[in-house]
């Protein structure tokens, strides 16, 4: 029995050698905070009025983009944060798309 066991063709042996190899993984760019790049826009530039800045940082179901997504830094992250969230208050941007 040992032997038709090893006798027969596993089609699955021929992919082992792949299944086994490293995946190796290439560190990703760097991505850069639009807002900390351009040292002319103050840190005040990022205004709830701004409809069209702030659009870009949201999904297509109205959700707020993180900032491994979007590339903000922290500072400004929270700074988009609390603009978008104005910005719904004042009916300029909806809670929820449809």
């Amino acid at each position: 029995m040992d032997k038709n066991k090893s006798s027969r063709n596993n089609p699955n042996d021929k992919n082992l050698d792949d299944k086994n190899k490293k995946l190796v993984k290439r560190p990703q760019k760097r991505k850069v905070c639009l807002y900390c790049a351009d040292k002319s826009m103050v840190s005040n530039d990022i205004d709830y009025k701004d409809i069209m800045k702030l659009k870009k940082y949201l999904t297509e179901k109205g959700k707020i983009h993180p900032r491994r997504t979007s590339g903000t830094c922290a500072k400004h992250q929270r700074e988009l944060t609390v603009a978008i969230k104005r910005a719904r208050i004042m009916a300029l941007l909806p809670f929820k798309a449809e």
